[in-house]
């Protein structure tokens, strides 16, 4: 074995963070011409798209990589579009805070359903070609993308001590009145439990990989996972996580305020 396999943890970590840094950044310098800056950023899915078809047939370590960077290509392409407001739902209002639990289920759905619907079908897809092909570390990668987002969708709706909102455009300043500020709700758990026992198996079957190609997108994957489940945590501790990627934002002034305080509704 050489060391290339556990170069892929601090590569993930890397990639998640340079990924989610250069969407902000976009997103900000985009104020204005939104719709443009997801348009001119559309070489990017169709390089992902293109890596990702690529990336299938061949199992060796450059081909893990080349799938996994390209589900982050995929994937990070339709967050700058719903963060840029082209893809997100038919409901742009803020929720009423004494909307009953349903009419409030309703209308967060609302707000993201055509960007979720989006995502489902583009993960069947990518699940779907993938299948029986000798690299499916893209697939992977974005079906773990995928569940991490539902999982932290869920917990934002049901209640969470803390939610970073620093970064969230304007035009989309409506969103956390959806959310609720509560000490704990009962999806966190079961999301931390689930991610956590997820992180194991990957590292588990990394341990026990044949191959170095193999080795490395299980590590890639339980990297990934492990990230996801930080991200949850960061919503019940109460740690600056937005200082990781403010420093390098053009504009240092927040667009919304970072919700913290107990028992507050939205924003």
């Amino acid at each position: 074995m050489t060391l290339a396999p556990w170069i892929a943890a601090p590569a993930a970590l890397f990639l998640w963070w340079f990924s989610t840094g250069a969407i902000l950044w976009v997103v900000r310098r985009s104020a204005g011409g939104r719709s443009r800056a997801a348009l001119w950023s559309l070489p990017a899915l169709f390089a992902g798209l293109a890596g990702f078809w690529v990336s299938l047939a061949n199992g060796d370590t450059m081909a893990v990589y080349l799938g996994f960077i390209s589900a982050l290509l995929i994937w990070g392409w339709i967050e700058l579009a719903f963060l840029c407001g082209m893809i997100t739902g038919p409901n742009a209002y803020p929720c009423p805070t004494d909307a009953p639990f349903w009419e409030r289920f309703i209308r967060a759905w609302g707000t993201i359903a055509y960007h979720e619907m989006l995502l489902v079908l583009i993960t069947i897809a990518l699940a779907a070609i993938s299948w029986n092909q000798p690299n499916t570390a893209g697939a992977w990668c974005f079906g773990i993308l995928f569940a991490a987002r539902i999982s932290a969708k869920l917990n934002l709706f049901f209640g969470v001590p803390k939610f970073n909102t620093e970064f969230l455009p304007d035009h989309l300043s409506h969103l956390p009145s959806h959310f609720r500020i509560a000490r704990m709700n009962w999806v966190f758990p079961i999301s931390v439990s689930l991610l956590s026992i997820a992180v194991a198996l990957f590292m588990a079957q990394a341990g026990h990989a044949a191959t170095d190609p193999q080795k490395t997108a299980k590590i890639l994957l339980a990297s990934l996972t492990a990230l996801a489940l930080l991200e949850h945590w960061l919503l019940v501790l109460p740690l600056p996580d937005a200082k990781l990627w403010r420093w390098m934002l053009p504009d240092p002034k927040p667009l919304a305020m970072n919700t913290e305080r107990e028992g507050r509704h939205g924003i």
